[in-house]
């Protein structure tokens, strides 16, 4: 476990997949992240690369060749991320290509996630360098999972998540049996800025949106205000998922999405994929602020 404070926050960091797992007020111990209670959903806040959601049976097409890989790609849970860098106020992780890997990523590269605590935020940011002679194909995002309620005798439908503009936009389905996006799309907004949040909002698994004009979203209490917010211009796809009934939400900035059931699951053409051009560099940040009034 790695950790990083200020006087205001201080936040843990596991080996393991670089996962953001603590998130507490330095001078109260109050905690702003899920518990991983593994009855219920055991993780925290995963990073996903190469591949956000899940494919098509499992599998994608790259060069006339098929490659088997796991919903949210291999990041997360990986016990080779190795930490590269450390500061004061920073960690910087690494994971590199290996021939391990090339069995289901035919790709060299290096992939970097760094955390960066400044007063009352942290910035995680992604880079990918790709490492090859050819074009890299990938996708990159984050999964951070919110306790929610944050204060006792508060329930879960005393939340509402507030977007900075007006919406009219829709969630695009998730068939349930094969957790890919289907061609339905059902109506979240219209012509508003609050999702409330309750038990059943996600009984048909995450809200995925493609086109929201919003780039913060801030989680908030009817009883204490904002709590805190996600800001995410970097990242043009969000989802928004809990396991039903549990006391957490997760917003999650993508670059990239699962696939639709329809894909040809070619990864060239994967909707949402990030071309990256050999000996090239890719980097996307998103920030994770706590209201001040919270941590006093």
């Amino acid at each position: 476990m790695f950790t990083l404070e200020n006087n205001k926050l201080k936040i843990a960091i596991k080996k393991v997949g670089a996962e953001l797992c603590k998130i507490t007020a330095t001078k109260t111990g109050k905690d702003f992240m899920w518990n991983a209670n593994p009855n219920i959903w055991n993780s925290y806040a995963p990073n996903l690369f190469p591949v956000i959601g899940g494919l098509k049976n499992g599998s994608y097409l790259y060069d006339n060749k098929t490659y088997k890989m796991d919903k949210h790609g291999f990041v997360r849970a990986n016990p080779d991320v190795l930490l590269e860098q450390q500061t004061k106020d920073s960690l910087t992780f690494k994971l590199s290509s290996n021939p391990s890997l090339y069995q289901i990523y035919p790709f060299k590269f290096e992939f970097y996630i760094s955390y960066l605590l400044k007063d009352n935020s942290i910035d995680i940011s992604y880079s990918v360098k790709n490492c090859d002679s050819k074009t890299m194909y990938f996708s990159v995002g984050g999964h951070p999972a919110f306790k929610c309620p944050v204060y006792d005798n508060e329930k879960y439908s005393d939340y509402t998540l507030e977007f900075e503009s007006d919406e009219t936009a829709q969630t695009h389905l998730i068939n349930m049996e094969n957790g890919l996006i289907s061609a339905e799309t059902k109506a979240v907004f219209n012509n508003s800025n609050q999702i409330n949040l309750s038990y059943d909002l996600f009984d048909k698994d995450a809200l995925v949106f493609k086109d929201l004009i919003s780039k913060k979203i801030t989680l908030h209490s009817k009883n204490h205000g904002d709590i805190l917010s996600v800001s995410y211009h970097d990242f043009p796809y969000l989802g928004i998922w809990a396991k039903p009934n549990a006391d957490y939400v997760c917003i999650e900035p993508w670059l990239g999405i699962a696939d639709p059931e329809n894909t040809n699951q070619e990864l060239k053409t994967k909707e949402g994929i990030i071309a990256l051009e050999a000996e090239s560099v890719f980097k996307a940040t998103y920030t994770i602020e706590i209201e001040n009034n919270h941590l006093v």
